[in-house]
């Protein structure tokens, strides 16, 4: 069973459409006993970091992240739902700097490039041997977003894309996976990342 964990954030319905492509039966949870025991977790998100990190919060979803994590049970992030796993974000709210998860270690910096935000498809450039891009290694994928983490440890495999300067366009490790862009919003190639992570669980 894959879970989308409802914290008050991110498109989920799309989510759960583009993961009942998939051969799992698919859940929308805030529920943590069912979010802790499900084969694979999305975590998406959409809007400011601080934001997406109280309704995190709210539900104690910090708690099941990382409980999921130590108990090598996958999850997959998308956009902002990939940020609020690293240490923090220079994106403000409340007149503070959000702390995150520190999940994957490294700071979401506001992107450098002439227009932001980052609306459109990209290509991204994945690493030989990646499980999420598998087959799908050329294709174009959807972003919309105004900050990224530039770099993180050697412990993540890590995919990057350009728009004015480099950043991780994905992340990847045994357990803990996520994507900077809308694989819901990306055809049939961010159906097939999908599928390829599920396929992984």
């Amino acid at each position: 069973m894959i879970a989308i964990l409802d914290y008050g954030s991110g498109n989920l319905r799309s989510a759960q459409r583009a993961c009942e492509e998939t051969s799992h039966e698919v859940v929308i949870t805030s529920d943590a006993e069912v979010a802790l025991k499900a084969d694979g977790l999305v975590v998406p998100g959409v809007g400011a970091f601080g934001a997406c990190m109280e309704g995190l919060l709210s539900i104690n979803g910090d708690e099941i992240i990382r409980a999921r994590a130590q108990a090598k049970r996958k999850t997959l992030g998308i956009c902002v739902g990939m940020q609020i796993l690293f240490d923090e974000s220079e994106e403000s709210y409340k007149n503070r700097t959000p702390q995150g998860l520190g999940i994957a270690p490294g700071k979401v910096v506001k992107i450098d490039a002439p227009v932001v935000p980052h609306i459109g498809w990209n290509t991204v450039e994945s690493p030989e041997g990646s499980t999420l891009f598998k087959g799908i290694e050329s294709e174009r994928f959807y972003f919309v977003h105004s900050y990224a983490a530039l770099s993180t440890s050697t412990e993540y495999t890590t995919t990057t894309a350009s728009y004015g300067q480099e950043f991780i366009a994905a992340i990847e490790s045994t357990t803990v996976s996520a994507v900077q862009f809308h694989p819901e919003k990306s055809g049939a190639a961010g159906l097939r990342l999908i599928k390829n992570w599920a396929n992984s669980l």
